[in-house]
């Protein structure tokens, strides 16, 4: 079933961060787990160019959520580079990284990770907080953004009164409403049955073109992966391409 018919919303109202893509040299990360060291990726030379579409997958353990960590600025690698567009991840300072997160990657989740208790307006105006977004341009940008993900009429509405999909639809808005230069995503259809999966798969398409983002999927989804411009595969810590 369809959650909503999708609005534009003019290109003056949501203007994106620059374009930009990766290039990660010689990336490896070492854990320390029960005493020993676990190499989660090995050696990853990987370059993403602006606006790519990049499909990763790969078995349980071998690599993929630490590879969207360090993709998002969430963890520095234990060695090598890693570069979004012109900005440095790999030693840049911690408040150099929340600056980074909060300004030009957007993120999307399995389970959608909103607010219970905040509407869908709110979850979505909360992402503006730490930008020091005024009060009410975080409401217009914050209705403009769930306009784009076809839920103009749902602003009000909590969590628990939306479907699973009209759920992923409020935490893409969230996601996209600080208007960034990437969006990764950690299995964005996992809770969905296959219609709904299609229709959030078209829309981050959409939202990819229309804004020139960078998206970046995580999927066990062979269907979802075959939508991308190119398909990584983990396994090992080892990242070849399909």
């Amino acid at each position: 079933m369809t959650d909503g018919t999708i609005a534009t919303v003019p290109a003056e109202a949501t203007p994106a961060a620059p374009p930009a893509g990766y290039r990660l040299e010689g990336v490896t990360k070492q854990y320390q787990q029960k005493g020993r060291a676990v190499t989660a990726l090995k050696g990853v030379d990987l370059v993403i160019g602006a606006g790519e579409h990049i499909a990763v997958q790969g078995q349980t353990g071998g690599g993929k959520s630490t590879l969207l960590q360090m993709l998002g600025a969430l963890d520095r690698p234990t060695s090598g580079r890693i570069a979004l567009g012109d900005a440095e991840i790999s030693h840049a300072k911690d408040g150099e990284l929340t600056k980074l997160r909060a300004e030009r990657i957007g993120f999307v989740f399995q389970n959608f990770n909103l607010i219970p208790t905040l509407s869908a307006q709110e979850n979505v105006e909360a992402a503006l907080a730490p930008l020091g977004v005024p009060a009410e341009e975080r409401r217009n940008r914050a209705a403009a953004a769930l306009a784009s993900v076809g839920l103009a009429d749902r602003g009000a509405h909590l969590p628990a009164e939306l479907s699973g999909g009209q759920q992923q639809r409020v935490a893409i808005a969230r996601a996209i409403v600080k208007n960034p230069a990437v969006l990764l995503a950690d299995e964005p259809t996992g809770a969905l049955d296959e219609e709904t999966r299609d229709e959030i798969m078209a829309l981050l398409e959409r939202l990819r073109d229309e804004r020139g983002l960078t998206l970046i999927v995580v999927t066990h989804d062979s269907a979802v992966a075959k939508r991308a411009d190119r398909r990584l595969y983990i396994k090992a810590g080892v990242v070849t391409e399909r």
